[in-house]
């Protein structure tokens, strides 16, 4: 029997900074986020960032938290529900950090009599912390608790046809009557070395300006050429003129070299250079969490405006958006009829 897991980041149980520092020591310590020997990684972890970050960060929970809970937890439940209600097979939900766990969701598709799994990682890009961190883990539990399930998996959609048209249609339903003069598609970042990491050549990736656009089996695995290609993509799609849009990259942790250009140096420099209507999409994600509520819908509209902006248009992810979740609906349909054809 076929079924499916959705996979999302994750969020802490609550806005107890107690809580909060649980979910950070989950997700820093995996060696795919910050990916230093297990030593340096300690320290880091547990002897700086816990015990200076968890009760700034619970504050920025505390300041987007819904009365259901975690907004990503909500919007992910909320998709989870909508395509498990238009699909043939069953689906469930599951987090790479923090609750729903992968193991929970693995077990709920097993209590169904499920032994034929679909992974969807709900990231658009492949990135070494993101999508292939969760492959990795759903393997090793799997293989421990699980042996007799087979798993697929969902590659990268970031330039799928069906979602780069509902995320294109999505950007302009919630700008059609906003005023703006410049679009900033603002991705996570990630370390540089995470990308020459990735390279399964092992000497295109350059970060030079050029390696991104010059065709490559390393782009399978290349999350800034992926980033790059969603945006170029969306505003083909969107007829989105040269010089009116720009990607940038947010979140950055440490001194180490990341992804560039900035988000927030860009935002802040939009004004000086006169572009004071602003909208802003964030298409690393597919619901909407803290990075996008409170370090864009907040922390970014609040220095844009200190700095002589004018109007500040967030997009919301795709969510729960009933275009998105046809397309995945029909993604899983066709996985399931596929292999039952076999």
């Amino acid at each position: 029997m076929k079924g499916v897991l959705l996979v999302n980041l994750g969020s802490p149980d609550s806005t107890d900074p107690k809580d909060v520092k649980k979910y950070l020591e989950e997700f820093l310590m995996d060696e795919r986020v910050i990916d230093m020997p297990l030593w340096l990684r300690t320290f880091i972890v547990k002897g700086i960032i816990l015990n200076t970050r968890p009760k700034k960060s619970a504050a920025a929970y505390e300041r987007i938290w819904w009365e259901e809970g975690s907004p990503l937890i909500v919007l992910s439940e909320r998709l989870q529900d909508k395509v498990d209600a238009l699909t043939s097979v069953p689906v469930a939900l599951a987090m790479r950090y923090g609750n729903p766990s992968i193991h929970s969701g693995l077990e709920a598709l097993k209590n169904e009599g499920v032994d034929e799994v679909l992974i969807i990682p709900l990231y658009p890009q492949f990135a070494m912390a993101t999508t292939e961190t969760i492959l990795v883990l759903a393997e090793e539990i799997r293989k421990k608790h699980f042996p007799e399930m087979q798993f697929t998996n969902v590659p990268a959609f970031y330039n799928h046809p069906d979602y780069i048209r509902v995320l294109s249609e999505s950007i302009q339903e919630n700008l059609k009557d906003k005023d703006w003069e410049h679009v900033l598609f603002s991705y996570h970042g990630v370390p540089e070395r995470h990308i020459k990491k990735s390279d399964i050549t092992k000497s295109h990736c350059k970060i030079d300006g050029q390696c991104c656009k010059t065709a490559s089996p390393a782009h399978q695995f290349c999350y800034r050429h992926q980033c790059y290609e969603t945006t170029r993509q969306v505003a083909e799609y969107l007829g989105l003129k040269e010089g009116t849009y720009t990607t940038s990259f947010q979140s950055r942790l440490g001194i180490d070299p990341w992804l560039q250009p900035f988000t927030d140096k860009k935002i802040n420099g939009f004004p000086e250079k006169n572009i004071k209507k602003l909208a802003v999409i964030t298409p690393a994600f597919v619901s909407d969490c803290l990075e996008t509520l409170e370090e864009i819908g907040m922390e970014a509209r609040h220095e844009f405006k200190e700095n002589g902006g004018e109007e500040f248009h967030l997009v919301p992810c795709l969510n729960d958006d009933e275009a998105w979740i046809k397309v995945l609906s029909r993604w899983i349909d066709e996985w399931a009829q596929a292999v039952t054809a076999q």
